[in-house]
């Protein structure tokens, strides 16, 4: 324990938050009072006191939280938020698929430069850029937006493993190759990571069926300004953002101005275009119809 708080307390005067996973890399569960995203989408996971609930959100540069939130999970890994909150963005390498030739690919075409470097206790690289600005997103699980096998792209809404964290597999530690400081993320990996722009969201006409009732006499207005609120969200607000306007829009299939298929069909392609993840999106839409009394 008193290595890791030591290594937690030089990254938070580094400027990094960060927080404690448990053994298996996995966030800690949240505590019994603390709902899940997609049990209370309109919790404030940023704001929550909690030490180690919501995963990265709890992450923290206060010295004083470190040593309770280290303390709480002694056995457990560090970790870092990547993204805007640190200023840093983590190309994730992973040999066991592949990853190691496309980064030789990429190396080839100048996207990877040389740059700091951990060694994981897997075997694999995690390469550290200065966040450009702006949002980058995180790339894992998403082939539209991968830069090839065995690569992941840490960023906006995610995190890693920090050294001098140990692989619960492994038994190995995670551990920084000297010799680099992070680099600027150059401008073609950048663009290389970044999704395929998202068409805009057809008039709601085109693609629904409204129709007047229940008092509503122009839901194809309603509807539009319920999921423009959605995608114009600014970053933070925008999953409490969509359970509200999912609450707006249940109320609309409860009044019989909407299908509920159509309704749920409007409301995801609008958290896709607002960069939400379909589980979050899953979760706000059931919560705002549950609480509207509306089957989602």
């Amino acid at each position: 324990m008193p290595d890791l708080l030591a290594a937690a307390l030089r990254y938070a005067a580094h400027g990094w938050p960060v927080f404690m996973l448990g053994r298996s890399k996995r966030p800690v569960a949240n505590c019994p009072d603390c709902p899940k995203a997609e049990q209370d989408p309109t919790h404030d996971q940023e704001a929550c006191g909690c030490l180690t609930c919501h995963g990265f959100y709890a992450a923290t540069t206060d010295p004083a939280r470190l040593a309770a939130v280290v303390a709480a999970v002694p056995r457990g890994q560090l970790a870092l938020r990547t993204g805007t909150a640190a200023g840093v963005v983590v190309v994730d390498v992973d040999p066991a698929h592949d990853g190691a030739a496309t980064l030789n690919r990429l190396i080839t075409g100048g996207l990877t430069p040389p740059t700091a470097r951990v060694r994981t206790g897997s075997g694999g690289l995690h390469l550290y850029y200065r966040h450009p600005g702006g949002r980058v997103p995180c790339s894992q699980g998403k082939p539209d937006q991968g830069l090839g096998p065995g690569i992941d792209v840490k960023a906006d809404g995610g995190y890693v493993v920090l050294p001098p964290s140990v692989h619960p597999r492994t038994g190995r530690p995670y551990r920084w190759i000297p010799g680099q400081a992070i680099q600027e993320m150059p401008p073609a990996l950048l663009t290389a990571c970044a999704r395929p722009p998202t068409p805009p969201i057809p008039a709601v006409t085109e693609r629904t069926r409204v129709r007047e009732a229940g008092g509503i006499s122009h839901p194809d207005r309603l509807l539009a300004v319920l999921l423009d609120r959605i995608t114009s969200a600014a970053e933070g607000t925008r999953r409490t953002t969509l359970y509200g306007a999912a609450r707006g829009v249940a109320r609309m299939v409860a009044a019989g101005a909407i299908d509920p298929a159509d309704a749920i069909n409007a409301l995801t392609d609008a958290g896709r275009q607002a960069q939400q993840t379909d589980r979050d999106i899953r979760a706000a839409i059931r919560g705002g119809f549950r609480d509207e009394g509306i089957a989602a």
